[in-house]
Order: structure tokens, then C-alpha cells, then sequence
């Protein structure tokens, strides 16, 4: 099924959704027992993209396939990305646009709705972890200047990335996440330290850049920059919890060395976080093996119909060997990278 939303700011935005598949017998998909969504079956997945991606693009198709064994899956392309309306403000304004396909899947009907982004997409599902908050009437409103109390700290509202005033329209009053999966996410704004991010902030920054994104890699770029900057991930991945966040990141991430999951697991609370490192995974939905999606899939189904007790806030330190044990390998040194060099749908 696919139709039309709506941004808060008035963004068209293209989204399509795919019902939740039981298992076939005898399939292996990694599933746990799942108590019943009501009508609407167990759950939601709301996938997000990386930057040049779209919702009809393969890698995330097959992403999608492989999470529909879990759950009902929501896929839309983000503003400047495939048939969605609007330019890529590369990860500002994004968090509109997820906060409509989550408010859509909940007026589908399911209760608990999670969100996986990939790269790009994972930086916008951290920071709408942070802003959309569960029982916030209004959700989150870019131009509204007032700043937000969170554990004692001010965190200012954003602007909405292209230095108007106007807020557009009004946000949807239910899109929060009751999980939240970062997958080859970011961890902070501006970061050039390996080759593919220097090229891809030319094709952001440079004009000449944005012609290519936009005739090249189909994707339209605002001109403008950012004013005043957005929250950054690793601030917002401190403000998740008690939402369940799982970070995932490959040791062969040719975009984002592995200081940036680190760096956002040490923020995140522990009691609610884990971290993956995966020996051998390169960069976003690309380089997403099935039983990879299947073990994620699994992790983000068992967390959003898990019991909805508070997690105790306890130290960071005693937690962090655990979480960063998580996956299939032992991580090399921070900074270190590798692997091929991809550039579809790919993320600054």
C-alpha cells in the first residue's frame, strides 16, 4: 500500500507500507515469540534511509522484505529523495518526515512502532528519539523557540534548517518511537576525516555538487545551511532512554570509524543501550547481510513488546564493556577503517 504524507511544514512526502509476513515453516529468520498488536498484527518498523536513498531503491527493499518477518514495515523516501516533494536539508528537517510515517503507522493501528535508520537515517532517528517524547502533546516544533528540560539540561528546539520562521503545520500528536535502531549512524555534525565524507560534503556544500547529487544521484539538496545547528546525535542519543537503542556499526565502515559508536553508545544511557560491532559490515543498508537485518529485526520486535518499566539509570562505566562486547567481533582500534568505498545511499 502506498500513498502521500504530510510533513509538519507541509513536505510531501512518499511512503509505502508492507504488512507484517509470518515465518514460512521451517524458515530461520531469528523471530521471537511475540504477544498480539490487536488487529493490526505485532508492531511496526519504520525504516529510514540513508542519504540518496528512497523507498523503491533495492537495498532498502530487501531490508524491508527481511523486517516484514518481524513486523508491519512503514518505508518512505525523505524530502529531496525519490517522489517525496521538498530538498534534503541531510538530516534537519528529516525528523519531520519520520515523525509523519510514525504517526501514520500508529493510525494504521499498531501500538508499538519502532524506528531503524541507516546512516543519514540513523542520525534522524536518534535525534526524533530525543524530541518526540512519549505523552507530549504537540511533539516536536522546529520553530518554536522555547528550550525543552531534559535530566537537568536545556536542550535547545531547532530551527527548521533553512532560516524561516515558519513552522508549517501542526505535528502529528502521536509519533514518538518505543524503540530506536541506529545503524552506521554519525555521531557528531561535519565530519570529513575519511574519503567518502569529504566527497560527499562537496556534493552538499559545493554548487556544482548539488547539480551532481541532483542529476546524479537523484537527490535535491537545499542551498542553504543550517541555522542554528541541529541537535547532534551523540547529544541526542543521551536523551533517548528509557527508550530501547540499539546502535550497529561495521568494523569495515568505509564512512564513520568506530569512534562514532562508541562515542554514542558512552552517551546513551546503559541500562537502555546496546552496541553492535559487526567483524566484516561495511556502511548502511547496502552492506546489510539478511542475517544481519533477521537479528535486528528480531531485537527491535522483542524490545517494543517488552514490559514498559523505567530502566534504573545506573552507571555508565559498569556497563560499557557489556555493550561493547555486543556482535559478531572484537573491534579494532578507534579510528580505524576500511572496505570498499560505496556511495549509494550513502550519509553525511
Amino acid at each position: 500500500m502506498c500513498t502521500e504524507l504530510r510533513a509538519a511544514d507541509g513536505v510531501r512526502i512518499e511512503a509505502a507500507y508492507t504488512p507484517y509476513a509470518a515465518p514460512r515453516p521451517g524458515e530461520d529468520s531469528g523471530t521471537a515469540a511475540r504477544p498480539a498488536d490487536g488487529e493490526a498484527g505485532p508492531g511496526a518498523l519504520v525504516l529510514a534511509h540513508g542519504f540518496t536513498g528512497a523507498l523503491d531503491k533495492p537495498a532498502l527493499r530487501r531490508a524491508a522484505t527481511a523486517f516484514s518477518r518481524h513486523a508491519a514495515v512503514v518505508t518512505f523516501s525523505f524530502r529531496g529523495h525519490g517522489r517525496s516533494g521538498g530538498h534534503s536539508t541531510v538530516g534537519d528537517r528529516e525528523v519531520l518526515d519520520l515523525a509523519a510515517a510514525v504517526a501514520w503507522a500508529r493510525s494504521l493501528g499498531h501500538r508499538r512502532v519502532a524506528t531503524i535508520g541507516f546512516s543519514m537515517g540513523g542520525s534522524v532517528v536518534l535525534r526524533h528519539g530525543a524530541l518526540y517524547r512519549p505523552g507530549a502533546p504537540d511533539g516536536y516544533t522546529p520553530s518554536t523557540p522555547d528550550p525543552v528540560k531534559h535530566r537537568g539540561r536545556t536542550v535547545a528546539r531547532e530551527s527548521d534548517g533553512s532560516g524561516r520562521g515558519d513552522g508549517g503545520e501542526a505535528e502529528p500528536a502521536d509519533a514518538h518511537a518505543d524503540a530506536v535502531v541506529a545503524v552506521s549512524a554519525p555521531a557528531r555534525w561535519y565530519y570529513r576525516g575519511t574519503a567518502p565524507m569529504r566527497r560527499l560534503h562537496w556534493a552538499i556544500q559545493h554548487p556544482l555538487g548539488r547539480l551532481v547529487a541532483r542529476y546524479g544521484l537523484r537527490t535535491r539538496v537545499h542551498h542553504r545551511d543550517w541555522n542554528p545547528v541541529p541537535l547532534s546525535p551523540v547529544a541526542a542519543a543521551e536523551l533517548i532512554a528509557p527508550v530501547p537503542l540499539l546502535l550497529v556499526h561495521g568494523d569495515q565502515d568505509p564512512y564513520f570509524p568506530l569512534d562514532h559508536p562508541l562515542s554514542l553508545a558512552e552517551a546513551a544511557d546503559p541500562e537502555a543501550c546496546e552496541l553492535w560491532i559487526e567483524a566484516g559490515f561495511g556502511h548502511a543498508e547496502n552492506s546489510a547481510e539478511p542475517a544481519l537485518l533477521h537479528r535486528i529485526g528480531a531485537w527491535t520486535a522483542t524490545r517494543i513488546h517488552a514490559a514498559a518499566a523505567r530502566p534504573h539509570h545506573g552507571s555508565r562505566e559498569s556497563a560499557a564493556g557489556t555493550r561493547r562486547t555486543q556482535g559478531t567481533g572484537r573491534p579494532p582500534e578507534p579510528g580505524a577503517t576500511g572496505g570498499a568505498d560505496r556511495t549509494e545511499g550513502t550519509d553525511g
